[in-house]
């Protein structure tokens, strides 16, 4: 290809972004080294940066000529060059400085150097015999940094050689740190000559010779995951010899000059340029600190003053350079100080508050641009498997690992951390390093923001290999950081970690460890709470047992999940219905995996088992529902408008009404089941839950009603209705409760038995239909006209003459709470308006109103259970439901006529209006709420404690505690929740008597 024939495009596409510069280059190019431009074009299409490349490789003609042109003496070679120079100005500036060195990459470089390879490579470029350098100062640093850079121009042509530098990543960052370290040893050599001799800093050579002086690698270079260029953390420790006669105070003298020195041999200007920064700031007191401390001193230290961020900075510390031996005696004698650290008060929320006041120092126009501190970066990697190591490394020693990603892996193999999301942070991190790596080869400079240039962004995409253009490289970076931050917040934060650094060590026995015998741990069990610790070990044992997948993940979280069962009311029902339910979807891929990662779903499935057999036997019956357990949004009631849609759904896709039915049921159990987690959980209020409770209830019926006329095809013969009555009127059930309903219906085209026979088939279809073994439905017709006695249905007409002709004070107050919930829209309309008539009288006279007090207190006196104390008893005793409800209905009775805001079937709701206008006072209406809200929460925690319907408060203590816990009393409450209730209905009472009944006001106790 002549330079003719060289068009715009074909520059373009190999790269080049100067075009109007880029012919004249090449001749130059083509003229200094003889080659053709089809020669040369793909050696420098090979480049990050083709435009860099061909001027620099100008540069270096042009300053040395016939060192440069022996060195591109082939196509293969001169690629190897352009690709190096075209990634690093660095580079190049180091060949123009010296460039006899480019016979660096005379050689294609097939294998990266060993640790020792570099380690004598180094010592011989300063003349090192017997660990001391020939060379001093200039002429020493010179020859170090030389040689050094040399190193890392072959490292750094191997590392832009290989096909998928995000896998090779690892052995790249080690082959520069153990560079690094290599360095720091000729360095070291150059420091004791230095220190060897007579005057001012100089120190005997015996006694040099005997200072045992160590240098510790932390960070990135004692887990061998340097950058290019990277401050090289160290801890220097030294130690006399007191047979050479060098106490530890001389020894300490002659390391600390030692240590300065070495740092200068590094650093210090020269020449040639210094390598990276040495940084002992690690070392015990940071700045304020003494250089170089004895190992004693280190030890004493850490043994006393050491913070909990200092146990985490030498979880990767490692010997580098100096007296080895020493150096593993430093790491071993503080080892296990480091992996007891997370059971330090509150280890795990300060190691989340550093990260996240690493991230808050960040100045604000980085954060978006940080590889490595901002969201997203390299540090919440780092940070995350810190924590996971040094929370789990207390009792398991194959996650103590030094580099992040052998520690990954490890975590991954023990369960700590599920396998899908270890790959995902070790490919993320890996391909951040890489970028990081890139950015810092170019100026051989320390960097961590990416570029905002386009056409820097475009160079880095060309050197990563990661994507063909900036735009898409960004758009990959923008989606690692998304995947990052999330996996970063979930494992980093969730509360398992801190429930298990606090863990004493020797619980790991509880599943089956070596630390307890089976009798230790039966009493271990005990002394936390469990009444049958023998059947809670056996079923720890069932639990654990094996070497699958499944049991490892079991033995780390049952001894956290037993603590928190422990702290729950029934800790043994607790573990026995997670016993089952693990049998049930232990071989599911998310049910551990979502326990181990997610943010609380663990401690909230302990609280659900350990408090509530309504919801354990549910649980059993739904088990995929425990997955609700890691959203919030899942565990909040699901709207009337979303089950509406569900049913519809189920109705289209069911021509069956039975088939129809069974799932309507099923829907039912599972929002129910919803309901309860939200109540155990605190997720809704007693209203919501009421309101909750009662939309699921009005949409099975109301399904499973149009399924059933669906079938029967009688639409046109008549109408058909449900109303609800009592609670389920009024909005207000809660766990357990009956619901009230009456039937309606109206001939359309059939006469009027036929419509009866057709309204009774329909009321036995739907008692079939609804009826549900594991969650009964009772529908209760007792409140229709003439109660038991009366027909199960009616018409609206016999309704209306019923009600004109007959109709009693009593059912006239059991319609105030009367709501039309299911069936023709035109006939619920109606009948409510024929209701109306009766239960908003315009006036209601002195004999009605003693008829309902006499009412009241035959109910008292007559339907209060045999025995019942009618202090606890929760919906007829005083002061509690039944004493609110008649209350307010007598008010409702007297005045809804004339205040039509009366006229609601909630008793809350006409309580406050009823406040609005003068006819209760607001402190006797608070007394009353507080009571009749108390009764129907604890109404409801029975059930859900006891999986049976109660309506007397147990006297039981541990019922009573559970009722309390349910209740949201912290532990120990029985006693408090049993004397809030009696005051409360105690002074609910006392307004009723005045009020309902018109008794004088008696005294009552305080409290």
């Amino acid at each position: 290809m002549t330079r003719e024939q060289l068009s715009l495009t074909t520059l373009a596409r190999a790269g080049f972004v100067g075009l109007s510069s880029v012919r004249g280059e090449l001749d130059e190019l083509v003229e200094l080294t003889g080659f053709g431009v089809d020669e040369l074009l793909p050696a420098l299409s090979a480049a990050a940066d083709p435009d860099t490349a061909l001027a620099l490789a100008l540069r270096l003609l042009r300053h040395a000529p016939v060192q440069t042109a022996r060195y591109v003496p082939s196509r293969n070679d001169a690629r190897r060059v352009f690709r190096v120079i075209g990634a690093s100005e660095g580079a190049a500036e180091f060949f123009l400085r010296q460039p006899a060195e480019l016979s660096a990459l005379d050689d294609p470089i097939i294998a990266l150097p060993t640790a020792d390879e570099l380690r004598a490579d180094l010592l011989d470029a300063v003349g090192a015999v017997d660990g001391v350098a020939a060379l001093e100062d200039d002429a020493a640093r010179i020859a170090l940094r030389v040689r050094y850079r040399r190193r890392l121009v072959q490292i750094a042509s191997f590392d832009l050689e290989q096909e998928d530098p995000v896998a090779g990543l690892d052995a790249v960052a080690a082959a520069l740190s153990d560079l690094a370290a290599a360095a720091l040893e000729a360095s070291l050599a150059v420091a004791r000559r230095q220190t060897i001799g007579t005057g001012p800093g100089r120190f005997p050579e015996a006694e040099v010779r005997a200072t045992r002086f160590a240098i510790i690698g932390m960070g990135k270079a004692g887990a061998r995951e340097l950058n290019y260029v990277s401050d090289v953390d160290v801890i220097y420790v030294t130690e006399g010899d007191e047979e050479a006669g060098l106490s530890s105070g001389r020894a300490v003298d002659i390391a600390t000059r030692l240590a300065m020195l070495t740092q200068r041999g590094i650093h210090e200007p020269a020449i040639e340029p210094g390598l990276w920064e040495v940084d002992p700031n690690l070392r015990p007191e940071g700045k304020d600190g003494a250089l170089v401390r004895t190992l004693e001193s280190h030890i004493a230290y850490y043994d006393r003053w050491a913070k909990g961020w200092e146990f985490q900075a030498l979880l990767k510390a490692r010997p580098l350079a100096g007296d080895l031996e020493l150096g593993e005696r430093y790491v071993a004698a503080l080892a296990p100080k480091v992996w007891s650290s997370a059971s330090r008060e509150n280890f795990v929320e300060s190691v989340q508050r550093m990260r996240e006041r690493v991230t808050d120092n960040i100045p604000d126009d980085e954060t978006h641009y940080q590889l490595k501190l901002g969201p997203g970066g390299l540090r919440d990697v780092e940070f995350t498997v810190q924590l996971l190591q040094l929370v789990h490394g207390q009792t398991d020693e194959r996650v103590r690992q030094r580099d992040t990603l052998s520690a990954l892996a490890a975590l991954a193999a023990q369960g700590y951390i599920g396998r899908d999301e270890a790959a995902a942070f070790s490919q993320d991190y890996r391909t951040l390093r890489l970028m990081e790596h890139r950015l810092q080869l170019r100026h051989l400079s320390r960097t961590h923001l990416m570029p905002r240039d386009e056409g820097d962004v475009r160079i880095l995409a060309r050197a990563t290999g990661l994507a063909p253009s900036a735009e898409q490289l960004l758009v990959r970076w923008n989606a690692i950081k998304h995947r990052v931050r999330g996996l970063h917040e979930r494992l980093f934060y969730r509360p398992l970690l801190s429930a298990v650094a606090a863990m004493p060590s020797d619980d790991s026995g509880l599943t089956g460890g070596a630390g307890l015998t089976s009798e230790q741990a039966e009493a271990r069990l005990a002394a936390i709470g469990f009444r049958d610790p023998r059947g809670a070990l056996a079923h720890i044992a069932a639990l654990t047992a094996g070497v699958s997948r499944r049991a490892t993940i079991q033995r780390h979280l049952l001894p956290v999940l037993l603590q928190w069962f422990a702290a729950g009311p029934d800790p043994d029902y607790g573990l026995l219905t997670f016993r089952r339910l693990s049998e049930d979807l232990g071989t599911t891929h998310w049910y551990l995996k979502m326990l181990r990662d997610s943010t609380g779903a663990a401690e909230r499935l302990t609280r659900v088992l350990s408090g509530s057999r309504f919801a354990g036997e549910l649980l059993g019956r739904i088990p995929e529902s425990v997955a609700w357990l890691e959203s919030e949004e899942e565990l909040r009631p699901r709207s009337a408008e979303v089950l509406r849609e569900e049913t519809a759904a189920i109705l289209g896709r069911h021509q069956s009404a039975a088939t129809a039915a069974a799932s309507l049921r099923a829907v039912r159990r599972r929002e129910v089941l919803r309901l309860a987690f939200s109540a155990i959980l605190g997720f809704a209020t007693i209203d919501e839950l009421a309101r909750g409770l009662t939309a699921v209830n009005e949409n099975v019926i109301e399904g499973v009603l149009s399924a059933i006329r669906a079938e029967r095809g009688d639409a046109a013969d008549l109408e058909f209705a449900i109303i609800g009555m009592g609670r389920f009127g009024g909005r207000e059930l809660g766990f357990g409760s009956d619901l009230d309903v009456m039937y309606v219906f109206r001939p359309l085209a059939a006469d009027q038995d036929t419509a009866h026979k057709a309204a009774l088939a329909i009321v036995a279809d739907l008692n079939r239909l609804t009826e549900d073994n594991r969650l009964p439905l009772d529908l209760d017709i007792g409140l229709r006209p003439e109660g038991k006695n009366g027909p199960p249905v009616r018409s609206l007409e016999a309704y209306r003459a019923y009600y004109k002709r007959w109709s009693l004070t009593w059912e006239a107050q059991a319609l105030l709470r009367a709501r039309g919930v299911a069936g023709d829209a035109a006939l619920l309309a109606d009948f409510e308006a024929v209701a109306d008539e009766v239960r908003y009288p315009a006036a209601i006279g002195e004999q009605e109103v003693r008829e309902v007090k006499r009412i009241k207190a035959r109910v008292e006196n007559e339907r209060l259970p045999q025995g019942a104390d009618p202090a606890r008893h929760l919906k007829l005793g005083r002061g509690s439901l039944s004493d609110v409800e008649w209350f307010v209905q007598l008010i409702q009775l007297q005045h809804a006529a004339a205040i039509p805001a009366l006229r609601t079937t909630s008793t809350l709701d006409a309580l406050a209006v009823a406040v609005d206008h003068d006819l209760v006072a607001e402190d006797d209406a608070s007394k009353l709420r507080d009571a009749w809200l108390l009764a129907s929460r604890a109404r409801s925690a029975m059930t859900l404690w006891t999986d049976k319907t109660a309506d007397v408060l147990p006297a039981d203590r541990v019922a009573l505690e559970g009722v309390a816990r349910l209740l949201e009393y912290p532990p120990g409450s029985a006693s408090r929740l049993e004397e809030d209730y009696l005051a409360v209905t105690r002074r609910a009472r006392a307004v009723f008597e005045r009020g309902f009944y018109g008794l004088p006001q008696r005294p009552t106790p305080t409290g």
